[in-house]
């Protein structure tokens, strides 16, 4: 546990002396906010949102963008240009685990996303009149979940993908399509039939659905709660089977 401890803080010193990915993680869902906000208004539309305003509605979506940007953007590209600069081989020879430095790496991931949906939830309260959730224990233990599993697939990532580059380049690719595709950026309801049928495979279209239902008094959608639940048993088995398997060559 001690290991854990320095090496968490290590890491997190590691990431914020990198402004860019800071600047991606933390500024651009707020900056997306303002402007879907500025697009969209804030009159309630019963064909579209769920019949909620539209603020409301993009606020949980955001706090999910936030957790799923921190996942799949940062961590990933650590973690592969670890393994790509023989970081990895080296802490196998040392009394380090690997399974310490994907654990500093999968704290420091929900600690910034963490950071990033309080962000955003202050903006959309204070600037914009947001809704504060109605059911505060399950928006925050939806929230960790969701914070955890994201963090898991960017672990999972970050094993196979070969090096930094191939990560950065996917972290952007899988960012606006959760953007799009996710319930953060257009309607679902204005999507054509296909794209919207594939929004349904899209995370962070749960992940916002889990977090939305307890923020507007609902409680949580079983079938989003179960399909991030998946996500993180899939992401930590098939993550734990890559170390067992790098351990052996």
């Amino acid at each position: 546990m001690r290991a854990l401890r320095a090496m968490t803080w290590v890491e997190l010193k590691l990431f914020v002396r990198e402004p860019l990915t800071v600047l991606f993680v933390l500024v651009l869902p707020l900056v997306m906010l303002y402007v879907l906000n500025g697009v969209f208004g804030s009159q309630p539309d019963p064909s579209v949102w769920e019949g909620l305003p539209p603020i409301d509605f993009y606020t949980s979506a955001y706090v999910a963008l936030a957790a799923a940007t921190a996942g799949v953007l940062a961590l990933p590209v650590h973690l592969a240009g670890y393994r790509e600069q023989g970081v990895l081989r080296r802490f196998r020879a040392s009394a380090v685990r690997p399974a310490t430095l994907v654990g500093a790496h999968m704290a420091v991931t929900v600690l910034i996303a963490t950071v990033g949906a309080v962000l955003l939830t202050i903006m959309s309260v204070a600037v914009y009149d947001a809704a504060l959730p109605q059911d505060w224990g399950g928006v925050i233990a939806g929230f960790l979940l969701t914070a955890v599993a994201f963090a898991a697939l960017g672990a999972l990532l970050g094993f196979l993908l070969p090096t930094a580059r191939a990560a950065q380049g996917l972290g952007v690719l899988l960012f606006f399509l959760f953007l799009m595709l996710g319930g953060a950026g257009p309607p679902t309801e204005v999507l054509p039939d296909a794209l919207a049928r594939t929004s349904e495979l899209v995370p962070v279209t749960h992940a916002a659905e889990l977090l939305r239902g307890p923020w507007t008094g609902t409680g949580w959608d079983e079938t989003a709660l179960l399909f991030i639940v998946t996500l993180l048993a899939v992401s930590v088995a098939l993550t734990a089977w890559q170390l067992r398997r790098d351990g052996r060559t």
